[in-house]
């Protein structure tokens, strides 16, 4: 009997927490870009960023992914360490919501749920009402994971045993309080926690002090993980969020824990039901929290900034600065990262390829070395982004997704060839000319600068599309590669015109001359595919004309159901 209940406990607890998975894991798939994007502009005082805090985590119900998402921010200098607090203080009350929620008997909700979600996700159209679906669905194994566990502590209400075993464990506090911390971290959830005390407490099974203190454990267990999570060794400033979260919680479990048996003689007067009882506690600590010290955020900033001093950035340009493991479960997130390292890279491209002239102009010997070297952290960057990317591509990711991890591989491994193009190939033309003392006629010097020019010019309009997408930008990058083609022919014949015309300087750079022209013709084809995509999703490029292009293209993974 007792092993029966038991399993019925743990088969209830697990699919909670996969109710509580699928929640997340579908919010951020279908607003994940734009959650993000709204917790970076609402970031203009400590209260727009406590409700910025609040409503996002009541959309993924994981104050977890909030503090993450928030960590990243404060590492990048982009939101300061008292708005970021002051996030993580709304977070915390956020959190609390859907615990409110389910404290009230919805449970024949659950089959409705169900099928609206099903249906969602099977019919849905768009990615998005696909993944509002996988919502509803996990909604619906939550409420069903409520009713399993109260279904399965009631015959066990009458077994002295279990609830004097019970009783022992919960009697003392402050040991409620380390058993919620331990679960919470282990679960990676404080709502799971919550819910299960709210059960327990809806049987009898733990007096409202008990239920209280498991409350003030799950709490504090929350504020664990980000700590491990959110932190990188290498920069102690990393640590200052996840650490300031984690004081606060840590101080107002010791403020509360000598009030809870005069907080539990009273709460159930106002309360009697339990299970509400121990959400409106939940809510109420929390509040509590926000109120106490978001006029304390400022100091804590100032204490938390001496503890956890930045070490000095030893400026390695190649080391990746925004690929982070951590977000590699949230799909929207991951990919965003990405994007923004290949941007970086295609960043160092272009500077490649602006210096790579004025070298060749100028015969700067220490340039064309410096813009070799250049090619190693391009080179090492794109491994780091295929790694990236192929490491999240080995979980479930929609169609949407598929392509554009696709994408960002494709244009990466571009980007690096335009990097060899430039380093094997135009350094090395430039070192000839300088070991030969050469120079090109002024009018050759001409039409190469502006070829150059145009290319350049190119590149900054495929960085552009990379990231928008722009169906408008990407037509103009194809049309202007069938102009450059006819421009380099043009400036061929220029070329060997003045050849014919016996010009010194164009006898003793004719080969350089070609070879640069070349290699731009290249370099600009490179450029070009990253319209493709964007076209072919716009059903504006021809099946014949992406076959002929010289784009590299890489198949999407097929999405599955996670």
């Amino acid at each position: 009997m007792g092993t029966l209940v038991l399993l019925d406990l743990m088969g209830g607890v697990a699919l909670l927490l996969w109710g509580l998975h699928m929640v997340q894991s579908g919010t951020m798939r279908a607003f994940g870009p734009d959650l993000r994007r709204l917790l970076s502009k609402a970031l203009l005082n400590r209260f727009a960023a406590f409700g910025a805090g609040a409503g996002l985590t009541a959309l993924l119900q994981s104050s977890t992914a909030t503090g993450l998402m928030t960590a990243s921010f404060a590492a990048e200098g982009v939101v300061g360490l008292v708005p970021a607090l002051a996030i993580m203080l709304g977070a915390n009350v956020g959190t609390t919501l859907i615990v409110q929620v389910l404290s009230f008997n919805i449970a024949a909700v659950a089959p409705v749920l169900f099928v609206v979600g099903l249906v969602a996700f099977r019919a849905g159209a768009q990615s998005r009402i696909k993944d509002l679906g996988r919502v509803a669905i996990g909604l619906g194994l939550m409420l069903l994971a409520l009713h399993i566990l109260i279904d399965s502590l009631a015959p066990a209400e009458d077994a002295p045993a279990v609830r004097a075993l019970l009783r022992s464990i919960t009697g003392d506090p402050v040991l409620c309080i380390v058993i919620a911390a331990a679960v919470t971290w282990a679960a990676h959830s404080s709502v799971a926690t919550v819910l299960l005390t709210m059960s327990l407490a809806y049987s009898s099974f733990v007096t409202p002090a008990a239920a209280m203190a498991l409350v003030l454990g799950a709490n504090l267990g929350s504020a664990v993980n980000p700590l491990f999570e959110g932190g990188r060794r290498a920069d102690p400033a990393s640590y200052r969020l996840p650490a300031g979260n984690l004081l606060n919680r840590l101080a107002g479990v010791v403020l509360f824990t000598p009030f809870l048996p005069m907080i539990a003689a009273k709460f159930p007067e106002v309360q009697p039901d339990m299970a509400k009882m121990t959400a409106e506690f939940h809510i109420a600590f929390n509040l509590a929290l926000a109120i106490i010290f978001m006029p304390l955020l400022d100091p804590l900033a100032w204490l938390l900034s001496k503890m956890f001093t930045a070490r000095a950035q030893v400026g390695d340009p190649s080391a990746p600065r925004y690929l982070d493991d951590n977000e590699l479960e949230t799909p929207a997130l991951a990919l965003a990262d990405a994007a923004r390292e290949t941007l970086r890279m295609g960043d160092t491209v272009e500077v490649m390829l602006r210096e790579v002239m004025g070298a060749l102009m100028s015969n700067n010997r220490t340039t064309v070395v410096e813009v070799s070297r250049m090619d190693n952290i391009v080179d090492r960057l794109d491994e780091a982004i295929k790694l990236y990317v192929t490491k999240l591509t080995r979980g479930s990711l929609d169609d949407r997704e598929g392509r554009r991890a696709m994408e960002i591989i494709s244009f990466a491994i571009n980007l690096e060839h335009v990097g060899d193009i430039i380093d094997k190939n135009l350094c090395e033309v430039a070192g000839k000319k300088i070991k030969r003392k050469l120079q090109f006629s002024t009018e050759g010097a001409t039409e190469l600068a502006a070829f150059h020019k145009r290319v350049l010019e190119s590149l900054k309009i495929a960085l552009a599309v990379f990231m928008s997408g722009d169906v408008a930008q990407a037509r103009k990058l194809i049309a202007e590669k069938a102009e450059l083609r006819n421009a380099a022919l043009g400036a061929a014949d220029r070329h060997l015109e003045r050849l014919r015309e016996g010009r010194p300087e164009t006898l003793e750079t004719t080969s350089l001359h070609l070879d640069v022209l070349r290699d731009l013709k290249r370099i600009h084809s490179h450029i070009c595919t990253v319209a493709y995509p964007v076209l072919e999703a716009a059903g504006e490029m021809p099946a014949a004309e992406v076959a002929e292009s010289d784009a590299i293209t890489l198949a999407a993974p097929k999405s599955t159901m996670s």
